[in-house]
């Protein structure tokens, strides 16, 4: 009998341990202490994963990077905008940094598309949406094509848009489609050459970033798919996206330096010009890399718009 009154307490005290835990597990998670890991890669279709940064706490702040890097090449502003308040989170585009690169389409709609499924999967709602140079253009063609959909307000850093290259009508880009064309091909048979092609008008001057930051964005580059790269030249030359200026209805901001060698400021004044209540900050002592090359005022500026 003795034995089994002590079995009868100890199944009784496992009990009521188990309980407990049970309980206290429940608070945890309601309060939030236990929250579950956020997910780094998102499938986007069958095989096809995208590298996400999700970092912070706050309304969501969605990042595009520019042609060729990566979501890493935010790094100095994910850590001011966590500060700030903001759920910040960098999406990787196909083909390029640690997302999956797999063989098909590379243009805007495919990139949209994408950034879509990830916004769907993550119920993101009243998100700002910013993307640089060919991000920028694919952040303007996603919120042009779904309506902005997840998104309250839309910002345009060196953004290659409406169009990247010229045309009889559009004189404003710096660039003839036959420049393009030698950059592809340049892609395929010295690709090196071509990002040492692109690196000299990246930024304002050889010293307006260091070394090492040189270094780090040369290494973030040579991760992309080289297909991935030629594809999105492609895009680049030949997408136009000036029907999509009307269709853009919500608050953005275009941050852009006067001194940019890739992408002209004429193009973002002509953007300025045909989105209505648009804001245009210019930038003077950077190039294509103003949220490195001038980090403290984009930054600043960023999260000015972001609490307007």
């Amino acid at each position: 009998m003795k034995i089994k009154s002590v079995i009868g307490v100890g199944i009784f005290l496992s009990t009521l341990l188990i309980s407990c835990n049970k309980e206290g597990k429940i608070e945890e998670n309601n309060t939030g202490k236990q929250a579950k890991a956020r997910a780094e890669y998102i499938e986007v279709e069958p095989n096809v994963r995208l590298h996400v940064t999700d970092l912070g706490e706050g309304k969501p702040v969605v990042l595009i990077h520019g042609y060729p890097l990566s979501d890493a090449s935010w790094e100095y502003q994910y850590h001011p905008l966590i500060k700030a308040g903001y759920r910040v989170i960098g999406i990787t585009l196909r083909g390029f940094g640690q997302s999956d690169k797999p063989y098909g389409k590379y243009n805007y709609d495919q990139f949209a598309a994408d950034i879509k499924a990830v916004l769907d999967q993550l119920d993101i709602k009243e998100a700002t949406l910013g993307g640089h140079s060919m991000g920028g253009a694919i952040a303007l063609h996603y919120v042009a094509k779904y309506n902005s959909a997840h998104v309250s307000k839309l910002a345009l850093f060196s953004a290659a848009a409406p169009c990247h290259t010229k045309k009889d009508d559009f004189p404003y880009p710096f660039f003839t489609k036959e420049d393009i064309s030698k950059w592809i091909e340049l892609n395929n048979n010295d690709r090196p050459a071509l990002l040492a092609a692109i690196g000299e008008k990246f930024v304002y001057s050889p010293t307006s970033v260091s070394p090492g930051i040189g270094a780090w964005l040369s290494n973030i580059e040579m991760q992309s798919s080289p297909y991935a790269m030629e594809q999105a030249l492609i895009a680049l030359r030949d997408e136009d996206l000036r029907g999509d200026l009307p269709k853009i209805k919500i608050p953005t901001l275009i941050l852009h330096a006067k001194e940019d060698k890739i992408v002209s400021f004429a193009l973002a004044e002509q953007m300025h010009k045909a989105i209505p209540g648009s804001q245009l900050v210019p930038f003077y002592n950077s190039g294509h890399a103003s949220f490195l090359e001038e980090k403290d005022k984009f930054n600043a500026e960023f999260i000015k718009f972001l609490k307007q």
